[in-house]
Formats: structure tokens, C-alpha cells, sequence
């Protein structure tokens, strides 16, 4: 059976909500009946988006928003103009990223933009989006899109690391205080998408990789995991099954305990350990 939230008539807010992840989230909403509102920062990728999405559901259906997620205002109009427009929101996916690239101590504009989108504007969008939620006394849902970057936190782009883990922290302590809530009928969950081949992961190419799934199998992953209340919705891809992503995990968190250097995974002298740790020796 699908989500209770994820019904005829729902209302979906989809931040991102233009291209690649969020607007694969938006048509599966709108053929199964919901409202759904994308907002994104471009309003030339809206109007695209928009009719794509009329072309699955009626255009009544269907509501743009232009917003700026790093700004606490802008997300609370958009929180208004849905309300005025649609009755109010069942499920919300804080979904908007960006991925300039970064490094330690160079583009300090770049650190700054990373994560006042990625990290604030998923704080922004559930502080501002759930009280209303919870009080309309329904089934509802925030998905906040984080990344496995966040979690074993790779060399080479150490802010969206940094806001990734910020969204990985928050959403934790998001979906705490909800099911410790009276009466609070909704829940947070965590996406973490593998390798999916968009705009954001493409770096000049045209064509799909072999190793990366499309923004459909990745919503189709999401449901899928929401049905049975998944909150950490750990995305597999072409390339790396869970049992890998597994392993990853545990071994990044094995560098505290272990005390060894972080990162050690990338550290040439442990890269024999790490194999072994992976083939199971």
C-alpha cells in the first residue's frame, strides 16, 4: 500500500523541484493524483518543468514557486502561497542543492552559497513547513535530500561535506522531536541518493553513465522505502550495492574508534586494510 501522505488530492511542495531528482519526486506525486507545487530558484526551468508536469496531470494541479531557500522569508512565502493556493502542505521534500566544487582555503563564496542552499534551506524549509503540517492533524511527510558525502565525507569537496552532514545531523534530530511530539502524526526521513545521473552530477556529459541510476529509480527507491518507514532511505546505483555503502560506513566510523587518521580510508597506508575490512577478511 502506498503512503498514507502520498494519496489523491495530498498536497506535495517540492524545493529543487525544476530538474533532475525533484522534478522525477514532482511527476511521481502528480500520477498518483496529488497537488503539487515545484519551487526552484530559476523560473525559465519552472515554466519547462511545469509543463511536463501538466502533461501527467490537470495544470490545476500544479503550482510554481519561485524561492531562494537559503532565505528563511522567501521560504515563508512560499509556505503562505501554497497554503492560499492549495489548503496546505502534506508532504514537503527539501530537496534544492548546489555543487560548485570547493576547497579548503580557496572560494570563500563558494562555502558561503553551499551551505546557505544545501544545509540552511533544509533547515529553513522544515522549520517553516512543519508546525503548520503537524497541526492539520493528517498523515504528512518531509524528505530532506542529504548525500552519502555527508557520512563518510570523501576528499575534494570538503563544503558540501561539511553541508551535507549539517543536513544529516538536523534531519536526525527533526524526525526525534516529531515522533516525540503529542499528537504529531508527521515524519522525517533522511534520502541519501546514490549515483544519479542529473545536472548537478553530469560535469559536461550527455549521456547516462553505466554506474548511475536515473532520477526515476531513485523515487521509485523512495517510495518504495517510505511504504514501510525507512528513515534512512540509503540509495544503491549501478556501481555500489548497500553492502558496500555498508561497509564504507562502518569503516569511516571505525577511524573514531579506532583512533585511526581520518579519512584513513584514502590514506595509502591503511588502503590494504580497507580492502581486506571490504572483502570480509
Amino acid at each position: 500500500m502506498p503512503h498514507p501522505a502520498i494519496v489523491k488530492d495530498n498536497v506535495a511542495v517540492i524545493t529543487g523541484g525544476a530538474s533532475g531528482i525533484g522534478l522525477a519526486a514532482a511527476m511521481a506525486f502528480a500520477r498518483v493524483g496529488m497537488k503539487v507545487c515545484i519551487a526552484d530558484v530559476d523560473g525559465a526551468r519552472l515554466t519547462e518543468a511545469a509543463t511536463k508536469l501538466s502533461s501527467v496531470t490537470s495544470a490545476t494541479n500544479v503550482m510554481t514557486f519561485a524561492v531562494d531557500v537559503s532565505r528563511a522569508e522567501s521560504v515563508m512565502e512560499l509556505e503562505r502561497a501554497v497554503g492560499a493556493h492549495f489548503g496546505g502542505t502534506d508532504l514537503l521534500m527539501n530537496n534544492a542543492g548546489i555543487q560548485p566544487g570547493s576547497t579548503l582555503f580557496e572560494e570563500p563564496d563558494n562555502w558561503q552559497r553551499i551551505i546557505a542552499v544545501n544545509m540552511w534551506g533544509i533547515i529553513n524549509g522544515s522549520r517553516v513547513f512543519a508546525p503548520n503540517m503537524i497541526t492539520r492533524g493528517k498523515c504528512g511527510i518531509i524528505v530532506n535530500t542529504g548525500s552519502k558525502q555527508g557520512i563518510t565525507t570523501p576528499p575534494g569537496d570538503p563544503a558540501y561535506n561539511v553541508s551535507k552532514a549539517g543536513v544529516k545531523a538536523f534531519t536526525e534530530a527533526l524526525q526525534h522531536e516529531l515522533r516525540n511530539t503529542k499528537d504529531c502524526r508527521v515524519t522525517a526521513h533522511l534520502l541519501i541518493p546514490g549515483f544519479v545521473f542529473t545536472g548537478l552530477t553530469a560535469k559536461g556529459r550527455t549521456e547516462k553513465p553505466a554506474g548511475a541510476w536515473t532520477p526515476e529509480q531513485t523515487i521509485d527507491f523512495m517510495l518504495a522505502r517510505l511504504e514501510v518507514g525507512d528513515f534512512y532511505i540509503l540509495c544503491p546505483d549501478n556501481d555500489v550495492p548497500r553492502a558496500l555503502d555498508e561497509k564504507r560506513m562502518e569503516w569511516a566510523a571505525g577511524d573514531i574508534i579506532e583512533n585511526r587518521p581520518p579519512l584513513s580510508r584514502w590514506h595509502p597506508d591503511y588502503a590494504d586494510a580497507f580492502k581486506r575490512f571490504v572483502e570480509g577478511e
